[in-house]
């Protein structure tokens, strides 16, 4: 293996360990948050990039280009974990983004590499920046995949078209709350019964739209006794659909309204095309997917940037925001090449 691959590698694992165990422990904006962004400012000033922190806290490193005028082009990720999640989410782009700017050197355009602050919960770095300015032209985002359809498709990379968009809401189900051993069954009115019945319709209505997806993953349960049947239940749906037609559609079938949905976003034309010829150089089949998890990407590039993302396939059946979250070594190595192959192509453009 390449020694940048290795290193890469290493540096995950020096990553992984802050905040302890099980998982990856680095919540936004945590004192764990702050030493993993501290590490990684290092590693940037070892490649002897400059490296500036901006107001929002966000982490970059700049090779200056020939012409520094001209549209910035950046690759990056983010740093923050969720509770107890995995070794290669957001980390692994930021990692990437630093061995592909050492092989490259200066090119035309200015390259960045970024590590956004809490992606996790709500893209509050990229969202930020996306507000004060001071964006580039181009971003190119590598990420773990978070599923099985590369595994399934036997590809080790794929080029993503677009991150789906989403809308979450409430659902309340009234019956009769009564004794648990005294109501008889025939006469009951149990909300959490009605619940099941519902979620399996959410189930169904996604299951029924290609690419959608619904899932109930939170109930509340009143009164809540061990011994006192339901009378009250209070679910939550997450609901998202690749494009606005099929998110309009997944909605009204769920009786849910349009009212404060997050719209489905297109990666630019222009850097799945660069991906997709750096891909290909390689002979490697070009797998073409949405993302079903919100990215900064997505942030970027509902700000006017042309933003694309390479996903890098997952071991372990898929598995994300988990301890078991795994990646090949030669899939992050090949990973990294097309990375730095778009980068140049972009950067030189």
């Amino acid at each position: 293996m390449a020694r940048s691959v290795a290193r890469l590698l290493e540096r995950l694992d020096a990553l992984y360990e802050i905040g302890g165990g099980p998982g990856a422990n680095r919540i936004g904006y945590s004192p764990e948050e702050d030493a993993a962004h501290a590490l990684v400012a290092d590693w940037l000033r070892e490649a002897d990039v400059e490296v500036e922190v901006d107001a929002h806290r966000n982490l970059l490193g700049r090779v200056p280009g020939d012409e520094p005028e001209l549209p910035e082009v950046w690759t990056g990720s983010h740093l923050d974990s969720v509770p107890q999640g995995g070794r290669y989410d957001g980390a692994l782009g930021v990692l990437a983004g630093i061995e592909a700017l050492e092989r490259l050197g200066r090119r035309r355009r200015t390259l960045a590499v970024v590590a956004f602050r809490e992606e996790e919960r709500g893209c509050v770095g990229s969202r930020a920046r996306s507000g004060a300015g001071g964006l580039p032209g181009a971003f190119v985002e590598l990420h773990h995949e978070q599923g099985p359809r590369l595994a399934q498709a036997g590809a080790p990379l794929g080029v993503v078209t677009g991150i789906v968009g989403y809308k979450r809401g409430d659902r309340v189900l009234e019956g009769r709350a009564g004794h648990a051993g005294t109501t008889p069954m025939e006469g009951r009115a149990d909300a959490l019964v009605a619940a099941a019945a519902e979620i399996l319709r959410i189930r169904d209505a996604a299951t029924a739209i290609d690419g959608a997806v619904a899932t109930v993953g939170y109930l509340e349960i009143e009164p809540g006794g061990v011994n006192v049947v339901p009378g009250r239940v209070r679910l939550v749906v997450d609901a998202r659909a690749p494009d606005a037609e099929r998110l309009t559609r997944l909605l009204g079938e769920l009786g849910l309204d349009d009212e404060g949905r997050t719209e489905p976003v297109a990666m630019s034309d222009t850097v799945r095309g660069t991906l997709r010829a750096a891909v290909e150089a390689r002979g490697l089949p070009v797998v073409e997917l949405a993302s079903g998890a919100g990215h900064d990407a997505g942030i970027l590039a509902a700000a006017g940037v042309e933003a694309g993302m390479l996903f890098v396939r997952a071991g372990s059946g898929g598995v994300s925001h988990h301890p078991d979250e795994s990646a090949a070594e030669e899939d992050v190595a090949v990973a990294v090449d097309v990375l730095t192959d778009a980068l140049d192509r972009l950067a030189s453009a």
